[in-house]
């Protein structure tokens, strides 16, 4: 770097400084961090901060509702815990490793867009979380599998609320729950969560619920009554929600 660029750039960072970039995060909300990788995982960070995946979905939940806490989403090497929430720090989890587990479930599935898959179940499970998130700030006293059920009806709420997009998202990460199934058929009994052919079918009822027209590919008899399903799953949420939602 010569002379004149270094002196612009030293210039830029005072300017920056000057303007509060040092600032500790909001007292409130959804603020995200990112967390040096392991040396396995640093392409799968970049692929997260490259494509800023997270900061459009959590811009949208600020948004959306005002949280009475800070949540920290931290992305972050996790050794195979796997990405979650915890309450008791008010954090999730948002793990780098989990990536490579999905990117190897959607090539199995022959999709021939691997990495935008990726993308869009990663707004899936970010939204997932933020329902846990969620579910503890108004303290709704659920089960382990009603409140991962909730957190799986949060997500489609949110990315249904973006149309068409939204949908895309979760029929994406409708197809990795069915490459999961396919891969391990046999139920874990540790799992809190539905079975993956199970959420997969949720997903998808609910995209054919909010908006049978455009999706006529997906009708079935089993499908017949999506649309009160889904409109249960808007309506509680909605309720649920109603003393954090914007005004």
């Amino acid at each position: 770097m010569n002379t004149t660029r270094r002196r612009a750039a030293c210039a830029a960072v005072l300017l920056l400084l000057a303007a509060g970039c040092g600032e500790q995060p909001p007292g409130r909300g959804f603020v995200l961090r990112y967390e040096e990788p392991a040396a396995g995982d640093r392409d799968d960070r970049r692929f997260l901060e490259d494509r800023a995946l997270a900061e459009p979905v959590l811009a949208e939940l600020n948004a959306y509702g005002d949280l009475p806490h800070r949540v920290t989403v931290v992305a972050r090497s996790c050794g195979g815990e796997g990405t979650g929430y915890d309450p008791g720090e008010r954090r999730i989890e948002l793990c780098y490793d989990d990536l490579a587990r999905e990117r190897e479930l959607i090539e199995r599935s022959g999709s021939p867009r691997p990495e935008e898959d990726l993308a869009e179940i990663v707004r899936e499970t970010i939204h997932h979380e933020a329902g846990h998130a969620l579910a503890d700030a108004l303290h709704l006293t659920l089960g382990d599998r009603a409140e991962e059920d909730a957190a799986d009806r949060f997500a489609q709420l949110m990315l249904l609320r973006g149309g068409p997009g939204g949908e895309h998202a979760l029929l994406t990460a409708a197809r990795s729950y069915d490459a999961e199934a396919a891969a391990d058929p046999g139920a874990d009994p540790a799992d809190e969560h539905a079975p993956p052919a199970a959420r997969a079918e949720s997903h998808r009822c609910a995209v054919y619920g909010a908006a049978p027209v455009r999706h006529p590919d997906l009708a079935t008899p089993a499908r017949a009554g999506c649309s009160a399903v889904w409109a249960r799953t808007r309506d509680t949420w909605t309720r649920d929600l109603d003393p954090l939602l914007r005004r």
